[in-house]
């Protein structure tokens, strides 16, 4: 009897993203280092082996948590004030909660990629554009989109198929620019590696309550914004052994590319200054 053929590998994503690609208020004025505003822009993906399998045992622990009657009377787990009630969100979670979740991500087979944008960096390279082109406009979904070309640049020609989990931004439908975007990461994959990239690609849109694995990308990005906002690097050193690739475009002081940081060459504090 003939050997069954192999089951087509599918790769799961889950994306998201850590401060925000807003550069201006209305009327064009500059909130780039103010108070409130992020310094950096990152966006980052989850490949997740098991989604099924995670998003299950993940939802487990927080129904474990919330029925925990050390955990009473906590705010955050007030279903009113939908925070770790409804979902795990590393900003809004207890420190106690944080240990627990990263103590059960450390167990699952994850791997973690992200792109880190300087907003003052792209700032500057705003304002001597619109030297140029004075009718030029920025939008943030431009510098999302081009952070989505970025990340998946090596990430869409080595499986059967792909299923992409975007946690939704706002109310418009952004599914075509997306698709757009990947479009720009595989033209890049066949320039630099010659390799026509085909498999299918399924995008959704979802929100961490109910697509609960981008709760998962949620954690990572917590630990690696820390690094960049808050000078504290022990969360990504604890998530180092899941790290697959990390870009910071617009460290240039060796390479006009950027920074790759990989498990060969870590990510610190250290590495930053």
């Amino acid at each position: 009897m003939p050997d069954s053929p192999p089951s087509p590998i599918i790769r799961h994503y889950y994306v998201d993203e850590a401060g925000d690609p807003n550069l201006f208020k209305r009327r064009g004025k500059t909130i780039v280092g103010k108070d409130g505003c992020s310094s950096f822009f990152m966006l980052g993906l989850a490949d997740v082996a098991n989604p099924i399998q995670v998003s299950t045992e993940l939802d487990a622990l927080r129904n474990k948590l919330l029925a925990d009657p050390y955990f009473k009377g906590v705010p955050s787990f007030d279903p009113t004030r939908k925070k770790t009630a409804l979902s795990f969100h590393a900003k809004d979670d207890l420190p106690e909660v944080r240990r627990e979740v990263f103590q059960f991500l450390l167990q699952q087979e994850i791997r973690f990629y992200a792109v880190v944008r300087n907003k003052q960096v792209i700032l500057d390279k705003i304002t001597e554009h619109v030297k140029e082109k004075p009718t030029y406009k920025y939008h943030p979904n431009q510098l999302y989109d081009r952070c989505v070309s970025r990340l998946f640049r090596d990430r869409l020609h080595k499986a059967d198929g792909y299923t992409i989990h975007f946690a939704k931004r706002g109310s418009s439908d952004r599914t075509e620019a997306l698709q757009n975007a990947l479009n720009a990461a595989r033209r890049n994959i066949k320039i630099k590696y010659g390799i026509e990239a085909t498999a299918p690609i399924e995008i959704n849109a979802g929100e961490p309550p109910t697509t609960i694995n981008l709760q998962v990308v949620d954690y990572y990005l917590w630990a690696l914004q820390r690094l960049y906002e808050r000078d504290e690097d022990r969360f990504l050193k604890l998530t180092w052994d899941q790290v697959g690739v990390i870009h910071d475009v617009d460290d240039t002081r060796d390479d006009p590319y950027g920074v790759y940081y990989t498990n060969k060459k870590e990510l610190t504090i250290e590495s930053l200054k």
